[in-house]
């Protein structure tokens, strides 16, 4: 071997920069085992994330309101008591808005629901009673037969749902509900969809909801796979304060957890 090489080895120094928030909740050697052994730093990307769900949610311009969609109460349950926390106003909209529904002693037809969570929905319900908190749900919803594209599709009131049939989009007042709070909002923090966002005709309530926090000119963030294919979708990203690279990873964030991408770079 050349020993010029080797001489040129052992004076060389290696640096690790993280700029993959995406997976910085993952323990991975590429996250954060590397930075255990070379000096470590975060990357522009990284920090612009942990500047906007750090300080600009930490320390909101109010009212802050959050708009949380998606399928499961169970994957958001820690993020939503955190929420509870810190926000003015919570909207529940997607999959996860039938268990609060059914918490509350209503029929939700074949719409998604997580029997399990419907004692944890009651909590947050009487918690954000107890805080003050404008915890709005839907008014009403799209529903069909399936979730398919072409099936005949009505409108109904959020606690008239048919039994034959399941919610898959809000429906129009509930649009006009969110758009109203949304116009009064000066941070608003949205993560995932409001209906089965990747088939039509459910997904105009993510698509009219993504124009509104555009036009609402609060610090918006938005985080989460179909609510920033919604944002690009619509040809709003320009008018959104920050998209999140990391929808897992913004949310444990939010939640408090630590992540392991990020605590090998503080350690440094």
């Amino acid at each position: 071997m050349n020993s010029g090489w080797i001489r040129w080895q052992k004076n060389w120094k290696s640096s690790y920069v993280n700029d993959a928030f995406g997976t910085a909740h993952r323990a991975h050697a590429s996250t954060a085992g590397v930075a255990e052994f070379i000096p470590a730093y975060a990357g522009f990307l990284m920090k612009k994330e942990l500047e906007a769900l750090g300080e600009k949610l930490d320390n909101p311009a109010r009212p802050f309101l959050a708009l949380l969609g998606g399928a499961k109460v169970s994957s958001k349950i820690g993020v939503i008591q955190k929420l509870l926390e810190k926000v003015d106003i919570l909207l529940i909209g997607g999959g996860m808005s039938y268990t609060f529904i059914k918490a509350m002693g209503f029929e939700v037809g074949k719409s998604l629901l997580e029997e399990t969570m419907i004692g944890e929905a009651n909590n947050i319900l009487l918690k954000a009673k107890e805080k003050g908190i404008e915890f709005i749900l839907t008014d009403d919803f799209v529903v069909a037969p399936v979730g398919k594209p072409g099936v005949p599709t009505q409108i109904v009131a959020w606690n008239q749902m048919p039994s034959e049939m399941g919610g898959f989009d809000i429906g129009p007042q509930t649009i006009e509900k969110f758009e109203k709070y949304i116009r009064k909002a000066k941070t608003i923090f949205w993560n995932g969809p409001l209906g089965l966002f990747e088939v039509e005709p459910f997904n105009k309530g993510t698509v009219e909801i993504a124009r509104a926090v555009a036009r609402s000119g609060a610090i918006s963030v938005v985080g989460g796979g179909d609510t920033i294919a919604a944002i690009k979708q619509v040809g709003v990203s320009e008018k959104i304060s920050h998209i999140s690279t990391g929808g897992g990873a913004s949310l444990e964030f939010i939640e408090g957890k630590a992540l392991p991408g990020v605590e090998a770079l503080l350690k440094k």
